[in-house]
């Protein structure tokens, strides 16, 4: 068995694995990056980009449908599975080829293999070792299942398996109201489908604030996706034609198919994490907050430790970690300063606290709230974007939270991070101009609004 020696081994070629090759490349470190399936991992293949192009065209479809209140005479004849997918996988395809050329072009050596830590700074592929004087771990997640509740991939199903469907289904049942269960009931439900979503918690996006959750909620009320909200699942039972679905309470519900949408967990079993000595709890490894492990000089990044399951979380940690090791002086992630998007139809973005998270730190007279409704927005009333724009923030301090619905509102989220993470007063972003007719006047309107000078807002 060979053993190769590094400056940084990387367990996980996913966002959080491949920023930190990239950018420790950078700092002049030699890196060895390790990855069983494809680079990019979940998000650029069975995740962000595939959902996201099926969203758009599932936009497009509805834009079809409704072209006529616009004065377009367009024709909606139906959904071609096998274009879609045509469409959903050349994006996929030219993103990966273009991150290995650049992962290549840093000198970075990528090992495809299944690997196994075997020493606390070595990990074995196959008949080889790779040993590193420091070593990330970032081998990411999978879709989640409840206790007894089998995934077939054919009529119970998770999300990796619904981006691969060869048909719209006639209907389906979304277990789940988070982020990934909303994002394909919204697909789903644009591409003709009649869908059900069921969520155990009280609202749909529960991690939102409460505002939001209610507008999406009637925003799709609006579009025809029936929810269940405080309802838990029981069991499923196959039938005829797809599934039965039995929720406690006794209540039942049919569909083609089933789609487990309860999250995801860490992958990080068998890898010999704690054989090694790495700290685990619940499978996810225990970090502080430069993402060091129990052991010296190792790290992890990305799904795999409890922190936000978003792509740009593990780039951030990964470049962290990357910059840490090469000993530059990094700053801890403020995960509450990340900004978080559904990209749903309508859209849900937020940075920042929700009002409950604002009251519970600091107390609720100390911190007031607004919402600019996006009737009042120009480009909202040309795009027939409707949804809000919510600011929380400290009595005569700065904005602590911004939560925003509606169409391509995720674009917004930007703006509102930098707000929330330079600690902006409400008056002091109320004197920036914002170009109109746009969507981001919104953001600019709201604060008028906080900082007590409205502009287009009805008392």
């Amino acid at each position: 068995m060979a053993d190769n020696q590094s400056d940084l081994v990387i367990l996980g070629g996913g966002s959080g694995g491949y920023a930190a090759a990239l950018r420790a490349a950078e700092l002049g470190k030699s890196v060895v990056l390790i990855e069983r399936d494809k680079i990019g991992g979940t998000c650029l293949h069975r995740g962000c980009i595939p959902t996201k192009a099926l969203l758009h065209a599932g936009e497009i479809a509805d834009q079809a449908r409704e072209s006529a209140q616009f004065g377009v005479n367009a024709t909606f004849e139906g959904i071609d599975m096998a274009g879609v997918h045509k469409y959903k996988d050349g994006v996929v395809n030219k993103n990966h080829k273009g991150l290995v050329g650049l992962i290549k072009s840093r000198g970075i050596q990528i090992v495809e293999g299944e690997g196994r830590l075997s020493s606390p700074k070595t990990v074995a592929v196959n008949d080889d070792t790779y040993t590193g004087a420091n070593l990330i771990l970032a081998t990411g997640s999978y879709s989640r299942t409840l206790p007894g509740l089998e995934l077939d991939g054919q009529r119970v199903i998770a999300s990796e398996h619904a981006l691969q469907l060869d048909h719209v289904p006639v209907s389906a049942i979304v277990l789940g109201g988070g982020v990934i269960g909303v994002e394909f009931a919204s697909a789903w439900k644009s591409f003709g489908a009649d869908v059900t979503i069921v969520e155990a918690l009280p609202h749909l996006v529960p991690l939102e604030d409460e505002a939001s959750s209610k507008l999406l909620e009637r925003a799709f009320r609006r579009r025809g996706i029936a929810h269940k909200l405080g309802a838990r699942f029981e069991r499923v039972e196959h039938t005829d034609t797809g599934v039965r679905v039995h929720l406690e309470g006794g209540d039942t519900l049919e569909a083609e198919l089933l789609l487990v949408a309860v999250g995801r967990g860490p992958t990080s079993a068998d890898l010999g994490y704690e054989e090694q000595g790495i700290t685990l709890d619940r499978g996810f490894v225990v970090v502080d907050e430069y993402c060091r492990t129990s052991v010296d000089g190792v790290y992890a990044v990305g799904d795999l430790i409890p922190t936000l399951q978003l792509a740009h979380v593990g780039f951030a940690e990964g470049i962290l970690v990357a910059e840490h090791i090469a000993g530059l002086p990094v700053v801890p992630i403020d995960y509450a300063g990340v900004p978080r998007i559904t990209y749903s139809a309508p859209e849900v973005a937020s940075v920042g606290l929700t009002e409950a998270q604002a009251a519970e730190k600091i107390g609720a007279e100390k911190i007031k709230t607004v919402t600019y409704d996006l009737s009042g927005n120009g480009r909202s009333a040309i795009l027939n974007a409707k949804g809000a724009v919510k600011l929380i923030a400290e009595v005569d301090g700065p904005v602590l939270g911004v939560h925003i619905v509606g169409e391509r509102v995720g674009e917004l989220i930007a703006e509102a991070q930098l707000i929330y993470n330079w600690e902006a007063l409400p008056s002091e972003v109320a004197q920036l101009i914002h170009p109109h007719p746009t969507q981001s006047e919104a953001i600019g309107e709201a604060h008028l609004l906080m900082a007590g000078k409205p502009l287009h807002v009805h008392d």
